[in-house]
């Protein structure tokens, strides 16, 4: 194989690692009328049902994996559902419905995803102490599982993030902000379920995997924080940059010392378990498997690569230059003497900042130009390249950075892959990145000289994954 095809497929065995259906079905097991998640029993009475919710990019797999572990077993009458996905993800299962919550590659709330998720509350709402509610939660899901407080809008709600996103707000902040906002974020899903048993099983998409931001916690109970989302959006300088309704809104509930501590909730349900399946770092170590397999020794940076996207590329890339820099010599001299062959893995969720930058002649990037798009696994590998335009740097290297859900922000690709060809077609091209980087605008670039990284769905979703290869 070529190193490209190296890349790909260490890149793909950390997918497959992390594949949503087998996350969820290795977690279940059945005897009798007991059901066990991993270590834990649960006693389901003969009139006990099992209601299937949630959302995410890997809701149809992890819905899946739930009926592959029940439709063999004396439960598999008493099972119904409903998940929020993208539109791309929809199939048909046997007793689980897969919502269509909003189109593919836009990764905001639509009014789609407020029917479904007023529908998910109906549900719910509806399950009595004999019932078990399981709750499929992954990364997408702040956005697919969305239910405002009364008095603001889902307009509302989108412009909001839409601010706070284009100041690079990491996650964290994203999400504290929009829980503050929701009738299920911050375990109101949890507080509004009637059964007696609520299990939710959980693809991480975030460092750490904390279990109040992932998905912004809508099974995790948690205290108001109004007064803390307040502050986010006034170190962002955006509380007049958001509509006065929201900002009146928060201001009200921070002052509320009537507020419901959802921590201390009666109504939450007698047994309450959140539980991990996937996370970043299953997808890291099986990346590192296979790399060792073929032949490349591994150095692995971890989960945990926030900062700007741009930055983490230039980072990426030449720490790559640095190893061969080490190994002395010429990478022509060094192939012919031993070919050390190295990799290195990265994983987490870098973020870019979407202020415009002048060029290097002064003007807006923008001037004159039609609206930029891109990602930030697109902009980490356009960054490398403008840090490293010169062939010879990328001689026996490879850069791939994709999404593991096969999206990368608003477009129809994973991410981006760089090698010594991509670098030669790029200067025949006459374009300049530089400029192309400037104006965040790297998928136009990177479509023009076929640098476009593009999986499709892969129904799971564990934040970025990066693979930097270089034969020495």
């Amino acid at each position: 194989m070529s190193l490209r095809d190296d890349a790909i497929a260490i890149w793909s065995a950390g997918i497959a690692a992390v594949d949503s259906a087998k996350s969820v079905d290795q977690q279940i097991r059945v005897h009798l009328d007991q059901l066990w998640f991993a270590d834990v029993r649960i006693q389901i009475p003969p009139t006990g049902r099992i209601e299937v919710v949630g959302a995410g990019k890997a809701g149809a797999g992890m819905a899946s994996g739930i009926e592959a572990a029940l439709m063999a077993t004396n439960f598999a009458d008493r099972v119904s559902g409903w998940v929020n996905v993208p539109a791309d993800c929809v199939r048909p299962l046997n007793h689980i419905h897969l919502h269509a919550a909003r189109p593919a590659g836009l990764n905001e709330p639509t009014q789609e995803a407020v029917n479904g998720t007023q529908e998910i509350l109906r549900r719910v709402q509806s399950l009595a102490e004999s019932d078990v509610c399981i709750v499929l939660l992954s990364g997408g899901a702040s956005a697919l599982l969305c239910s405002p407080v009364p008095g603001i809008s889902l307009s509302d709600k989108v412009s909001v993030t839409r601010a706070l996103a284009g100041t690079g707000a990491p996650i964290h902040e994203l999400n504290l902000v929009r829980t503050q906002l929701s009738q299920v974020k911050g375990g109101r899903l949890a507080a509004a379920c009637g059964a007696g048993t609520l299990v939710a099983l959980i693809i991480s998409d975030v460092i750490g995997d904390p279990l109040e931001v992932i998905g912004s916690g809508p099974t995790t109970p948690g205290v108001p924080r109004a007064a803390d989302a307040l502050q986010v959006l006034r170190d962002r300088e955006l509380l007049d940059r958001i509509p006065p309704h929201v900002v009146a809104f928060l201001e009200r509930t921070a002052d509320d010392a009537r507020a419901i501590d959802l921590k201390a909730n009666p109504l939450v349900p007698r047994t309450l378990i959140n539980r991990i399946v996937a996370s970043n770092a299953i997808a890291i170590d099986a990346a590192a498997v296979k790399a060792e397999a073929l032949g490349y020794e591994v150095e692995s940076l971890g989960s945990a690569n926030a900062g700007e996207a741009a930055e983490e590329g230039r980072q990426l890339m030449g720490r790559l230059l640095a190893i061969r820099t080490e190994s002395g010599g010429t990478p022509q001299q060094s192939i012919l003497d031993h070919q050390r062959r190295i990799c290195i893995l990265s994983g987490g969720e870098p973020t870019v900042n979407l202020s415009v930058r002048p060029d290097s002649s002064g003007v807006p990037a923008s001037h004159g130009v039609k609206a930029a798009r891109g990602g930030r696994n697109q902009e980490l590998v356009l960054a490398a390249i403008t840090a490293h335009r010169d062939s010879a740097d990328w001689n026996n290297t490879v850069l791939l950075s994709g999404g593991t859900d096969g999206e990368d922000g608003p477009t129809d690709a994973a991410g981006a892959i760089a090698d010594e060809c991509l670098i030669a077609r790029i200067a025949a091209s006459g374009l300049d990145p530089d400029s192309y980087l400037a104006r965040h605008d790297s998928y136009t670039l990177l479509d023009a000289v076929d640098g476009l990284f593009k999986t499709g769905p892969t129904h799971t979703n564990v934040m970025d994954l990066r693979v930097g290869l270089r034969v020495l």
